[in-house]
């Protein structure tokens, strides 16, 4: 088996690029004793292969590294953006077509969020897809009840602080009021854990539908809830070409 001296790339990070699972998930497997390279069982993810070395988890051989492949899919409500859910809840994942190869997601939705939903085969791409520093932009539709105004909006698109925690500005229109409700546009960079529905309560308005439309140069479009179409390659090379070491 390759040392640790070995030149190659970390054993997490060909996972990933094999779209086994993420870099962190890899580590936990490996912790776990369900990793075994060369017929080796390993225990520590401080381990440099090559790309020759095979690889087995959870008894089944990791394949060789595949093209980058890239798809939109419409979230519906009520789905869990994860592998696994701990309350037995039904994933993304279980939803998608049979043809589809293993893939992840990148960012979530949480279980009452619908709309754009980026999955991807390549864990090098999600990783560097969910940066803040990569600058894409996150948009949304939302909307709140109540009857919100410039004035009531207006900290959100200077940055908030809740508790500990920095929110950076947000782009915010008032798109229009429907009754008691008002939809708004939002568009934020980091895509932090709920919030948009974080940063409105703050400011006192629930949102109670919030549809993500747009993800960097990415749209939903006309997808159907549910519905899952693939990103042609010559779109994934002028778009996000740079930010894979993967083959095109």
């Amino acid at each position: 088996m390759s040392s640790n001296v070995n030149p190659g790339n970390r054993i997490a990070k060909i996972l990933s690029r094999r779209g086994v699972c993420s870099r962190r998930e890899a580590e936990k497997l490996i912790l776990q004793g369900k990793v075994t390279v060369n017929g080796t069982l390993i225990s520590s993810p401080a381990l440099n292969l090559k790309e020759t070395d095979v690889i087995i988890v959870n008894g089944k051989t990791v394949g060789q590294e595949q093209q980058t492949r890239l798809w939109r899919y419409h979230k519906p409500l009520d789905l869990v953006t994860s592998t696994k859910d701990e309350k037995g809840r039904i994933t993304v994942f279980e939803t998608l077509p049979d043809h589809m190869p293993k893939v992840m997601s990148i960012g979530r939705l949480d279980i009452n969020s619908e709309g754009l939903l980026l999955l991807t085969n390549d864990g090098q791409l999600k990783r560097n897809l969910e940066l803040p520093s990569t600058g894409w932009v996150r948009k949304y539709r939302v909307r709140v009840k109540g009857r919100p105004t410039e004035e009531a909006v207006n900290p959100l698109k200077n940055g908030i602080k809740i508790g500990r925690e920095h929110f950076k500005p947000m782009d915010i229109n008032i798109d229009k009021q429907q009754g008691a409700n008002a939809w708004l546009s939002i568009s934020i960079r980091e895509g932090k854990n709920r919030e948009i529905r974080r940063a409105l309560e703050y400011v006192g308005f629930s949102v109670n539908r919030l549809i993500r439309v747009g993800y960097g140069p990415f749209r939903l479009l006309d997808l159907k809830p549910g519905e899952v179409v693939e990103v042609k390659k010559q779109v994934i090379k002028d778009q996000i070409g740079s930010l894979t070491n993967k083959k095109l």
